[in-house]
């Protein structure tokens, strides 16, 4: 019983990084932040729309850009600036705010 209490201490060498370790580790954890962020704004812009009961085509028109675009911002694909985010926002009442913590 012992030698099971020792070998429960000791870490378990085929374990690899942890999920919160892996994107610092591999490099890419300011990218994988970047895009996360960049999903939740898109899905928060996609809800405000939904409970307005506006569709894609008519932030189209409001932002006067292409229903593609409008695919893209709330795709989350390509790159969606902050001032893009903004602008969207604004079109459906609301604000973005940015901080750093």
């Amino acid at each position: 019983m012992i030698e099971a209490d020792e070998g429960m201490n000791k870490k378990n060498p085929h374990w690899g990084s942890t999920l919160d370790e892996f994107p610092r580790e591999e490099g890419v954890r300011d990218a994988t932040r970047a895009e996360a962020i960049t999903r939740v704004v898109a899905w928060q812009l996609r809800q405000v729309m939904k409970r307005k009961g506006m569709s894609k085509t008519q932030m189209a028109a409001l932002k006067r850009t292409s229903r593609a675009r409008i695919d893209r911002i709330l795709g989350a694909r390509g790159n969606v600036t902050i001032e893009t985010s903004q602008r969207a926002a604004s079109l459906v009442g609301r604000e973005l705010r940015v901080e750093m913590v």
